[in-house]
Formats: C-alpha cells, sequence, structure tokens
C-alpha cells in the first residue's frame, strides 16, 4: 500500500482498523495534544509584560514546526534530502496557505492578549460558522436548516458570552474580538483550501506542515524586521527569563505540531467540518479547564450562554448524523413503549396488553 494512502496517527498506523475507530482514535489524540497546548497557551500569556510580543511566538511557532516536519520527513526517507523535500503540490498554493496559517495563528496569539482566554476559546469554538460559509463559496456544499439553525444559535450564544466577559473585565478590548474574528474567516478558508489540495494531490501530511509553516516563517520574519520592527526587543525580553519563555514555547509548539499532524489527518479522511467539530468540543474542554486551572471572576452568564454555543455545535453534530441518530431514537422510544404497555398479572406478575 502507498504510503500516501495509509491512515495514520503519529508514527501509529490505522489502515487496519474501521472508520469509526480511527476517527475515535484520531479524535481522542487531538484532545490530548490541543488541551496540553491549551494550558501552556494561556501560561505563555501569564508572563508579565509577554503582551507585546506575540508574534513573536508565532514565528517561534512556525519555525519549530518546520524543523519538526523536516526531520520527520528525512526519517520517512531515509536521510535521503532530495525526496525529503519533494512536493506533489505547486508553491503557489503553499504561499496561499502559509499566508492564511500565519494569519490564523498570529491573530490568535495576538488576540489572547487582549481577551479572557475562555472568551477567547469561545470564538474559536464558533469556526464552524465560516467553515460552513467557506465550504459554500469554495467547494459548492449545501446545508439544510438545521445547519443554519446551528449557525443562529451560535452567534447568540457568542454574543451574551462576550458580554459578560467585558461587564467583568474592565481591560477588556474590542480590539481582540476584532482580531479573533479575523483569524476565524482566515481558519474557515484554510480548512477548506487544505481538504481540496490534499485530496486532489493526496500529499501528505509532513509535506503540508513542512512547506506551509516554513514559507509562513519567513513571513513572519520579514514582519518582525520591516514592519513591527520588534523581533530584536522580544529576543530581549525571552532571553530575561529564558528557561520560562523559551520552555514554555517549545512545549507549546512541540505538542502544537503533533496535534496539527492529527488534524490534518482527520481533515483527509474525513472532511474539513468533522476535524473542526473535533477540535470545537476540545475547546469546550479547555474553556472549563481554563476556570478551574487559572483563577479568574465566573458569572452564570457564561454559562447558559455557553449552553447555547454547545446546542448548536449539537446541531449541527446531528445534522451530519441525522439518519443513524434518529433511527437510534426511534429505536429507543419503541424499546420504550413496549415497556410501559406491560401490565400486571394476578398470576405471573406481568403481560403484554
Amino acid at each position: 500500500m502507498a504510503d500516501e494512502s495509509r491512515v495514520k496517527c503519529l508514527f501509529f498506523d490505522l489502515t487496519r482498523y474501521s472508520k469509526s475507530t480511527q476517527f475515535i482514535l484520531l479524535s481522542t489524540t487531538v484532545f490530548v495534544f490541543h488541551l496540553v497546548q491549551g494550558y501552556f497557551h494561556e501560561l505563555i500569556f501569564k508572563l508579565p509584560g509577554f503582551k507585546p510580543y506575540s508574534m513573536f511566538l508565532t514565528l517561534l511557532q512556525f519555525g519549530i514546526y518546520g524543523l519538526m516536519a523536516l526531520f520527520e520527513s528525512l526519517i520517512q526517507k531515509r536521510f535521503n534530502f532530495r525526496r525529503a523535500v519533494k512536493r506533489r503540490l505547486d508553491l503557489r498554493t503553499y504561499y496561499l496557505i502559509a499566508f492564511l496559517s500565519m494569519s490564523t495563528m498570529g491573530l490568535s496569539n495576538t488576540a489572547v492578549a487582549y481577551l479572557n482566554f475562555p472568551t477567547f476559546n469561545m470564538f474559536k469554538s464558533c469556526k464552524l460558522i465560516p467553515v460552513m460559509i467557506g465550504s459554500i463559496l469554495i467547494l459548492g456544499k449545501k446545508y439544510n436548516w438545521i445547519d443554519k439553525l446551528a449557525v443562529l444559535s451560535m452567534c447568540i450564544g457568542l454574543i451574551f458570552f462576550t458580554l459578560a466577559d467585558s461587564k467583568l473585565h474592565p481591560n477588556f478590548e474590542f480590539y481582540g474580538v476584532m482580531l479573533v474574528s479575523c483569524a476565524l474567516v482566515a481558519d474557515a478558508i484554510i480548512g477548506n483550501v487544505q481538504e481540496k489540495a490534499m485530496k486532489q494531490n493526496n500529499s501528505s501530511n509532513t509535506e503540508m506542515v513542512l512547506y506551509s509553516y516554513s514559507i509562513g516563517f519567513f513571513y513572519i520574519l520579514a514582519w518582525e524586521l520591516f514592519v513591527s520592527f520588534r523581533l530584536f526587543e522580544a529576543i530581549k525580553f525571552s532571553n530575561e527569563n529564558p528557561v520560562k519563555t523559551y520552555l514554555y514555547i517549545l512545549v507549546y509548539s512541540v505538542v502544537g505540531y503533533f496535534g496539527v499532524n492529527v488534524v490534518l489527518t482527520l481533515v483527509k479522511q474525513f472532511g474539513a467540518l468533522i476535524a473542526v467539530t473535533v477540535t470545537t468540543c476540545r475547546k469546550a474542554i479547555t474553556i472549563v479547564l481554563s476556570f478551574i486551572l487559572f483563577s479568574k471572576p465566573f458569572t452564570f452568564q457564561y454559562f447558559w450562554s455557553g449552553l447555547i454555543v454547545l446546542f448548536g455545535i449539537y446541531l449541527n453534530l446531528y445534522s451530519k448524523n441525522k439518519s443513524k441518530w434518529d433511527s437510534h431514537f426511534i429505536s429507543s422510544f419503541n424499546r420504550l413503549a413496549s415497556f410501559f404497555k406491560l401490565k400486571k398479572s394476578p398470576r405471573y406478575g406481568i403481560k403484554y396488553v
């Protein structure tokens, strides 16, 4: 079997397993890696004075992703450099994917500096909205009324969650909302572009990560050197506390790299919308853990507005699995109905009506 047709979860081959088993294993792995990454993401921005250097974090993140992808590719091709860097996609596609990757990660990292972390993750949980719009525009997909109701629920929940955050946090900045919204738009485009490119050209996860993040690294480097002029300032700041700064960024990036690899496998095997649904459910758990692990004010409005968003996510999942879920519901209803049709018998205790 060609290597490109195999289904891999990091170093493990899942090809021989059923689709359901593959989905469960891939989803569980995504949960573990991204929960750890989310913890270190918030930890990094808890460092005093780190707020202005979010793009420096993105620069190092892209550099580590690119180096790890190159190393992985060299191992796969037995350290034949020419084979390791061989690509199936044209560079123009990678230039676009790299720009979108830089945009979504750079804007996301910057938004964390201006938003409460649960609010940031709540917005990221609603990635389904722009992904669905992107699927319609890029892939020509169509959605039913359930999907549209799901989008409406997520929008309403987001509005009330954000309003609660603005009341509890006097330092709340709407600028952060704008940043994370732009990041979602870029995220929506990139997921569908990756799905279309990977399926049409049968490119590997390693190739996708190697080229998109390596090119993105030079985009960000140029930004830091010639636009923001903060590269050397960020290095000086990080060198003052190298253990925490570089160690946190290293763990955050390495765990994130593994997570990105698994998400790309999900995209390739099950589509961008399913992959986003998995990562969205993971973000819901991240929000809960953020309140538990990091002390922050809480209001009941967070709870019920979050439930509205979760209801929207549920509707989206139901829409994608409607026939299966309906059959299970009907089966359960019939069993329940037959149970209540039992009547007591004087001799044997029960009998059917």
